[in-house]
């Protein structure tokens, strides 16, 4: 652009800028992808440990890998992409257990954005095109997981329209507690919602999606 008297303006201010919308694609993970996500998926883990998850992040890594590999396959993970670098993902699937349900559900397993490129919204572009895809796979409600103690992705989350839903309690199991289940009449406690796994919202690879958002938004 030049200026009254035909100079070439420099003013970086008149420039069209470039939003993060524009500079971080959101695609289809491909199989060269699978590595770099696990290893974020790594980072995940063992930020979640600062929240009470007991999973191995390095422990874990193959079997990770191995799940990811397939939702490439089934197009159920999706990657932030700034030029070449993956700056975050999030990966859903659509629920096929044995139980009937009145409405189709669809699970958001792991969401994470690196530290570096947090608030800049990717992680709620990332949740938004994980709902879409559980919706056109059939899915009329989302579920997730969250760490109780992870009170900025709780509102992330809060802040998308999730609720709470189911709460799992934990507890630390010693000789003593277990001689006194092994000789209760077990009452009429209500385990486990509607199946033997508690029906966990989220389950996946690490059942601590870590909503991206709280940390990935």
């Amino acid at each position: 652009m030049r200026d009254a008297a035909g100079r070439l303006n420099t003013d970086r201010t008149e420039r069209p800028t470039m939003s993060t919308e524009d500079a971080v694609r959101l695609v289809p993970a491909g199989p060269a992808d699978v590595d770099v996500i696990v290893d974020l998926w790594v980072a995940l883990a063992r930020g979640q440990q600062r929240h009470g998850s007991d999973l191995r992040p390095e422990a874990n890594r193959t079997a990770v890998g191995e799940s990811f590999a397939r939702a490439v396959v089934t197009g159920e993970l999706i990657v932030a992409r700034d030029d070449d670098a993956v700056v975050g993902f999030v990966n859903f699937s659509l629920d096929h257990g044995g139980y009937e349900r009145d409405r189709p559900r669809g699970t958001v397993t792991n969401l994470f954005v690196v530290p570096e490129r947090r608030g800049e919204g990717i992680g709620s572009r990332l949740l938004e095109a994980a709902e879409r895809g559980l919706a056109s796979a059939g899915a009329a409600v989302v579920g997730l997981e969250v760490m109780a103690e992870n009170d900025r992705a709780r509102e992330f989350y809060r802040s998308h329209g999730y609720e709470a839903h189911r709460v799992t309690l934990t507890r630390e199991v010693d000789d003593a507690a277990t001689d006194a289940v092994a000789t209760d009449d077990g009452g009429d406690v209500e385990g486990g919602g509607d199946g033997s796994n508690g029906d966990a919202e989220g389950g996946g690879a690490n059942g601590d999606a870590e909503g991206g958002g709280a940390n990935g938004d």
